[in-house]
């Protein structure tokens, strides 16, 4: 089904920890023809509009747009660009121009055809400085659109090698003109129209979803006819869902829970490493943050395979960069080690010890994502060991969104 194959996303280690290995279980009984899927999901919607404000950075809630919502462009599993709802697309000899042709045979959930000055509309709002769209500053280096046919031309104000990668990225939406600006963006939230294979049929924020397919969807058939999410930030939560045969399908259990429900011919469990990694976000606002002898030995104190054997049961890979194998960026001669004495040595340099330990805050959730917490209790622990003093402190992924805008995070793991 569209919008939950999507790859799964699990933040934990500015420190890269690992590719955490995506887990799901499904109900082995579950049918095409029983007509709804129940699903147990961990992420909580704020916001119905995927293109501006906390919720559309929050990767976890993606695959909600992306079963209301079309992008721009779409992607394979391999993060190559294939057609969407746009079918074409590409740059002038000189790149001072792009085009965009819109495929003619697609609707809004309304009936209304979409429309190149839909497309048009959803870029100008997207690169708009009062449009609250977090991506403002990729966007707004398109700008003067025309339209031919069903193609949109637009300017480039300024050269930006991957705009199109954008386009099946965060934010990269496209929403229809009419509907929205007719009612506006607070009853939007009560009523989203979107042009993908699922219609919003009723919706309760950060509690469930009720979608039911577009008959009129451009793509494929939606494999079920009604879909019910239960969003459970808590993990255990969603494992309860799974024991009372109350879902079909539950993202992000546990990995010991997991190994304990597939021995069951109950459920079937798929877990596989994910193409998105666990990071520690270390900001710049307290000036022991600013130091590198102290970020070079919060890295080398961290010993990734320990969290992966222990945490995980297995379910992980090591890596050292911000890029795994795949993408573009990925440089394999990047390596970080674990050395807790090359952690202590950095340490000295910027004079502290265990006896005169860095003393910092770090933020993370507690059952949203499975060992969340535990991955950070035992780095705190291996912290500890080398000379720095971390305060755990829980909280929600709505407040690590208010957070992030706010500039207010600490170190953080979600």
């Amino acid at each position: 089904m569209k919008g939950f194959s999507r790859r799964q996303f699990l933040q934990a280690s500015g420190s890269i920890v690992a590719i955490p290995a995506a887990t799901s279980l499904l109900f082995s009984g579950c049918s095409l023809q029983r007509g709804t899927l129940k699903i147990a999901h961990n992420a909580q919607l704020t916001s119905w509009d995927p293109t501006t404000g906390l919720s559309s950075l929050d990767s976890a809630a993606q695959p909600f747009y992306e079963s209301v919502f079309d992008s721009f462009i779409s992607q394979y599993p391999d993060l190559s660009l294939r057609p969407g709802m746009v079918t074409d697309w590409g740059w002038n000899n000189d790149r001072s121009k792009i085009h965009l042709s819109l495929r003619k045979n697609a609707f809004w959930h309304d009936g209304a055809p979409v429309t190149p000055e839909d497309v048009v509309w959803s870029l100008e709002r997207a690169g708009s400085l009062t449009g609250n769209n977090p991506m403002q500053f990729i966007w707004s280096k398109i700008n003067n659109f025309s339209i031919s046919g069903n193609t949109v031309i637009a300017d480039v104000k300024e050269y930006e090698p991957v705009i199109f990668k954008w386009m099946a990225n965060l934010t990269g939406y496209i929403l229809p003109r009419k509907a929205y600006t007719s009612i506006g963006a607070e009853a939007w939230e009560k009523n989203p129209i979107g042009s993908g294979p699922y219609m919003v049929n009723k919706f309760e924020r950060n509690r469930f979803i009720h979608l039911k397919a577009f008959p009129q969807y451009w793509g494929p058939k939606p494999d079920f006819e009604r879909v019910i999410i239960k969003m459970l930030p808590d993990a255990m939560d969603r494992v309860a869902e799974l024991d009372n045969g109350d879902c079909d399908l539950a993202v992000h259990v546990p990995y010991d829970e997991f190994n304990r429900l597939t021995i069951s011919s109950k459920w079937e469990g798929q877990a596989y490493p994910v193409a998105d990694i666990g990071m520690i976000f270390i900001t710049n606002k307290e000036a022991t943050m600013k130091d590198k002898n102290i970020r070079f030995a919060m890295h080398h104190a961290i010993n990734k395979q320990r969290l992966i054997d222990e945490l995980l049961v297995g379910f992980g890979r090591p890596i050292n960069s911000l890029q795994v194998p795949g993408y573009d960026a990925y440089d394999p001669s990047i390596e970080i080690d674990f050395d807790p004495e090359r952690a202590r040595s950095y340490l000295s340099k910027s004079g502290y010890s265990k006896l005169k330990p860095v003393k910092l805050t770090i933020q993370t959730t507690q059952g949203y994502r499975p060992k969340d917490y535990e991955m950070i209790k035992m780095i705190v622990g291996m912290w500890k060991e080398v000379g720095i003093e971390a305060n755990i402190e829980i909280y929600n992924s709505t407040e690590h969104l208010k957070l992030r805008a706010q500039h207010k995070l600490s170190l953080i793991h979600i």
